[in-house]
């Protein structure tokens, strides 16, 4: 095409090892940073929650990484954006850690450093790459009533023990709500406009309703995940989300330090993902894999 350039973009479903399950994500290669509005066309011409534009920054010895939401939003914070983003690259064999030092290996987000950790599958030579985030800081509760209403429950549907709504921050302030079993959870219809005026109130993004599973379950926890702050009405797996999660319950006792545990999300929206975490002295760890679906060219 005359006078256009052509970017190769990958979709990838991410916290999966399927197509069509986990979360969508479409990934840009370009050769260096690109106008605002041009990340804000294509990431609404995608119409994914995300779109992350990815390069090798031979100054910063690094891969560079930008994501942006369909309404131009640009987010930042080691989730699914990220994860997803650094797969691509590993699919396409981009030596991104060539000239890092092994014991501190990272990729660039919004112009902050975000250290990874990556390895292959053996039987499905899939890429697994875990995201070091920061350690959880509870910041603020919000009242149980005021979740509920907002999420279209009623306030005993979100007794869960002791636990309260607290906003939690690894790398991304979202709010963790308890909610007392999977059949409350599924049947939250959240209110955008309230939701919104919450997080606005309170200054944290987006709402983490998670419902706790019993000992003998693989996994530790479902979710689901509502940000209409930044145009995300649900979304299918939310790593910046994940991190928050497992170490708000590190700390009340829920689970165990330096263990590894499962987080299912995405189900309600037939995407089922699985996110790993867990919650060290010093960081987060949120990982999975992630399998491409599409491949193609978009013109700019």
């Amino acid at each position: 095409m005359k006078d256009r350039t052509a970017l190769e973009y990958y979709v990838l479903d991410v916290f999966s090892n399927k197509s069509y399950k986990g979360n969508p994500l479409s990934v840009v290669f370009t050769n260096g940073n690109l106008a605002l509005e041009t990340y804000s066309n294509i990431a609404k011409e995608f119409g994914y929650s995300e779109t992350s534009f990815v390069y090798y920054s031979t100054a910063q010895k690094a891969l560079n990484v930008r994501s942006f939401t369909p309404t131009g939003f640009e987010v930042d914070g080691a989730g699914h954006n990220l994860l997803g983003a650094v797969c691509a690259a590993l699919f396409k064999k981009i030596s991104i850690f060539e000239e890092q030092n092994e014991t501190n290996r990272f990729v660039i987000m919004k112009d902050s450093p975000i250290r990874l950790t990556t390895s292959f599958d053996p039987v499905t030579e899939y890429p697994i790459v875990q995201m070091h985030q920061k350690p959880a800081v509870a910041l603020k509760e919000v009242p149980a009533s005021l979740m509920a209403k907002a999420l279209g429950l009623a306030i005993d549907d979100l007794t869960v023990d002791e636990l309260l709504p607290t906003i939690v921050q690894t790398e991304v302030a979202h709010i963790m709500v308890p909610i007392k079993n999977r059949r409350f959870l599924h049947d939250c219809i959240p209110d955008n406009k309230r939701l919104i005026e919450i997080s606005k109130e309170y200054g944290f993004e987006g709402f983490y309703c998670f419902t706790i599973f019993d000992a003998k379950h693989e996994n530790i926890a479902e979710a689901r995940f509502f940000n209409p702050l930044i145009g995300i009405d649900e979304d299918a797996a939310t790593g910046t989300a994940a991190g928050p999660l497992i170490g708000f319950l590190t700390k009340t006792k829920y689970t165990k330090p330096n263990t590894e545990y499962k987080i299912l999300q995405g189900v309600k929206l037939n995407q089922p993902s699985l996110i790993e975490v867990m919650a060290r002295e010093n960081d987060i760890l949120v990982g999975g894999s992630a399998v491409i679906t599409m491949k193609g060219e978009i013109y700019i």
